[in-house]
């Protein structure tokens, strides 16, 4: 069979992955990267720590280098703009840095676009003449926002940044910001920071910001940023849930609230759009468009609970770009599904969380009657030096004993990354609440217990929703 012409467009997670999985499974095919900027295969989830500085070059961010992807034998096009698509032609037209014009054939196409920063509606960020990183004033999302905040600081001099949005990148670029030294007030619209998880332990976060110095502000919502008159301080305007109107100042104003998936190129194609305006795909990242497949960002996630839905994690994109590019090549690889798992560290305080949380579980439409324990069992035994609470909320179906999900929130040596994996692979496989205590897990006193605290917190759902049916069970015999 003749080697195929594979293009992706995007040179993020899901089109690097795409291009590594085909030219793996075929080295005679002529697979082709095109990426609108110098950065292919940048971890843009690695951003916060270039800003802290605990990253000391930005260059560290590469997963790989563009030598690296060169040696497998790919072509990378960088600073190269995908401007159409011509389905029936089998063509992409792209244009380059120089503006030079050209058509790539493909027998296959893979659709990594990605997402961009979402841009709220807020006096200064929209009009004819927007505030931008001219003015101090930044969404941040790649590596070009990323340069443009580092210039910032570099001939600012900040003392002082407000951050918009409390969701996983703003709290990392808060504690960023906070250890170079900057007075940090960080604004959020909803009740509480990280409202991923439950309230009650985004409220543990919130402490955590203002123990580390963090003016931390929620229920409230910005208005206008704009440029005082006098010096060059930024104002930023915001209407708290007393409905009272206040200013706070700073040198250095950050919106991270949240991004949209990027689907002009696919939509002006003519390729269907689903959940939150993303490309639709199957189980296969096949589109609506003949031999065209997207993933990562830009496409649909197909959740394990939930169906089709969109989720833009790094993992996700990994996965999809994978199965994209088995299956351009004539593969039935089908990506088995996400639970939305997700961890953050915050400070010396680590949050994470997969499947789902009471209020997601019972707007499923499914036959679950969803509830949700809390519990506080320790990282360790007790009598051993250092033990610390892990505060835990497992999810399960009161009528079935079926796994949700579960949330954990504890110190950054509590190992909650790798706890809430063990949640996230027995909700994989559809384990009940109560098979979580028949798991062979480790155990030495420095870094766990006979029953580890996932276990604890899974025996404590058990005994607040299924101990009577238990009972029952035991009376029958």
């Amino acid at each position: 069979m003749a080697s195929k012409r594979i293009v992706a467009i995007g040179g993020s997670d899901a089109g690097i992955s795409a291009a590594l999985r085909a030219r793996e499974l075929d080295p005679n095919s002529e697979v082709t990267v095109v990426v609108a900027d110098a950065y292919p295969n940048f971890s843009i989830c690695g951003i916060p720590y270039y800003v802290s500085g605990e990253v000391d070059h930005w260059s560290n961010l590469a997963h790989r280098t563009l030598a690296d992807l060169k040696a497998t034998g790919m072509e990378v096009r960088t600073n190269t703009l995908a401007t159409s698509i011509d389905v029936t032609g089998k063509r992409v037209m792209v244009r380059d840095g120089t503006g030079s014009i050209e058509q790539l054939p493909y027998d296959a196409l893979i659709v990594g676009t990605g997402a961009v920063s979402s841009r709220p509606p807020i006096e200064g960020l929209t009009g004819p003449d927007p505030l931008g990183p001219q003015d101090g004033v930044h969404l941040l999302h790649n590596m070009g926002d990323t340069f443009g905040v580092m210039q910032s600081i570099a001939a600012r001099n900040p003392k002082s940044a407000v951050v918009i949005g409390a969701g996983y990148i703003g709290l990392e670029i808060a504690e960023a910001l906070t250890t170079r030294g900057l007075h940090v007030t960080q604004i959020e619209a909803l009740p509480e920071v990280l409202p991923t998880v439950d309230r009650e332990l985004g409220a543990l976060v919130h402490d955590e910001l203002t123990s580390n110095g963090v003016e931390v502000i929620t229920g409230t919502q910005v208005s206008a940023i704009a440029r005082d008159a006098v010096g060059d301080v930024l104002q930023v305007r915001a209407t708290g849930p007393n409905g009272k109107t206040f200013t706070r100042g700073a040198d250095l104003v950050l919106v991270v609230v949240g991004v949209r998936p990027d689907t002009t190129l696919a939509a002006t194609t003519g390729a269907q759009l689903g959940v939150k305006g993303a490309i639709d795909v199957d189980e296969y990242m096949r589109t609506s468009l003949p031999d065209v497949y997207a993933a990562g960002d830009c496409a649909v996630t197909h959740h394990r609970l939930l169906g089709k839905t969109w989720l833009p994690l790094g993992t996700t994109a990994h996965k999809q770009g994978r199965i994209a590019g088995e299956n351009a090549l004539g593969g039935t690889r089908w990506f088995a599904g996400s639970l939305g798992t997700q961890v953050v560290k915050v400070f010396d305080l680590v949050a994470a969380r997969t499947g789902l949380r009471d209020h997601e579980a019972a707007d499923a439409g499914r036959d679950w009657s969803p509830a949700t324990t809390a519990s506080l069992p320790d990282d360790h035994k007790a009598y051993y030096p250092g033990a610390t609470p892990i505060s835990i909320r497992v999810t399960g179906d009161a009528s079935s004993g079926l796994l949700l999900g579960a949330q954990l929130v504890g110190r950054r040596g509590a190992e909650i990354s790798k706890r809430v994996d063990t949640y996230a692979a027995a909700l994989f496989h559809g384990m009940d609440v109560d098979g979580i205590s028949e798991l062979d897990l480790s155990y030495t006193p420095p870094l766990g217990s006979p029953w580890d605290a996932v276990q604890i917190a899974a025996q404590a759902w058990m005994n607040e929703h299924h101990l009577d049916v238990q009972r029952r069970m035991l009376g029958a015999l």
